[in-house]
């Protein structure tokens, strides 16, 4: 047997391996999806924090980069977000709950999505801030050369040129608040049934796994374990599509 045929026999049974390994994955995690269906495990986290959370902090940091350079504005702005970038998320969650809760006089998901938007936004806005001005000032000036307003100079070609530390960011943050439970517990409690209104107490899996976990019932347990897994797998799931869109937006430049 010649060494090429060799190659083609080791390289078929590796794929045969890898393809039977990923499978024997999948066939788990399937299984634990369905068992945290059949048992009514429906918790819905909103997902309103990403449409709060991250257009404010792309926008913050794009003032700190492009506008605020050298203003005293932007170094107290900047010295906020340090301060709320290192605040424990409990502390955000009693400050929404008096801000909120208090008000409204009951729990919702409006409240909880403000609270994990409050945990997104400054992590945005570091990392927005930072990959800005990764940005060669050499290409903004060649786009102003060529009539190009500032606002222009900024979305063609600032944001061309940081968007995959951008969306890095973005899912940086998504990551930390997957397993929040404490800013939760404050502001949109939970609910055993499925519930599509904003307004009032919602299920979130980090609070589903924290009561099943805490309960002496084994099959409940089980479901904890299993929502920790599926927390695991959508952070995972996150991260290689923001690595494939990123790569794919460089390709397509």
């Amino acid at each position: 047997m010649d060494t090429y045929a060799r190659r083609r026999i080791v390289n078929g049974l590796v794929m045969t391996l890898c393809v039977a390994a990923t499978g024997f994955g999948l066939l788990w995690l399937v299984l634990v999806l369905w068992t945290l269906l059949w048992n009514g495990v429906a918790a819905v986290t909103p997902a309103l924090f990403a449409v709060i959370g991250t257009p404010t902090g792309i926008l913050a940091g794009t003032f700190l980069a492009e506008y605020s350079r050298g203003s005293k504005f932007g170094e107290v702005v900047r010295f906020i977000n340090d301060i709320l970038l290192s605040a424990p998320s409990i502390i955000v969650g009693l400050f929404v709950y008096e801000l909120m809760v208090v008000r409204m006089g009951h729990f919702s998901a409006w409240a909880g999505a403000v609270a994990l938007a409050i945990i997104v936004i400054p992590v945005v806005v570091r990392t927005t801030e930072d990959m800005l001005n990764l940005v060669p000032n050499t290409l903004r000036e060649a786009a102003a050369a060529l009539g190009s307003p500032k606002w222009k100079v900024i979305v063609m070609v600032s944001y061309r040129a940081a968007i995959q530390g951008m969306v890095t960011g973005v899912m940086l943050a998504v990551a930390r608040i997957a397993g929040e439970t404490a800013p939760l517990l404050f502001t949109a409690l939970n609910n055993q049934f499925w519930s599509t209104n904003l307004n009032a107490p919602m299920a979130n899996l980090p609070v589903v796994i924290f009561q099943f976990a805490m309960s002496p019932y084994a099959d409940w347990q089980v479901l904890a374990w299993g929502g920790a897994l599926l927390i695991t797998i959508t952070v995972l799931f996150l991260n290689i599509g923001a690595r494939a869109l990123a790569s794919w937006s460089t390709f397509k430049q």
